[in-house]
């Protein structure tokens, strides 16, 4: 989160971080996954959200 909230970019927003909690439940949520298992997913396919999201696809349909 900026300090300055009225200069807010969105350079970042295609990535995942598995060290903000919030970020991590919300990806979690969306992706209807654990979220003790979005670390891992990160961890192994890296933090771009696009690469996450089929990872977390993949990981339900093996469930």
């Amino acid at each position: 989160m900026p300090d300055v909230k009225t200069k807010r970019d969105y350079r970042d927003r295609d990535r995942g971080s598995a060290d903000d909690d919030h970020e991590v439940r919300h990806f979690a949520e969306q992706n209807d996954v654990d979220p003790d298992q979005v670390p891992d997913l990160i961890r192994k396919v890296g933090n771009k959200r696009e690469d996450l999201v089929e990872a977390a696809k993949e990981l339900r349909e093996r469930s």
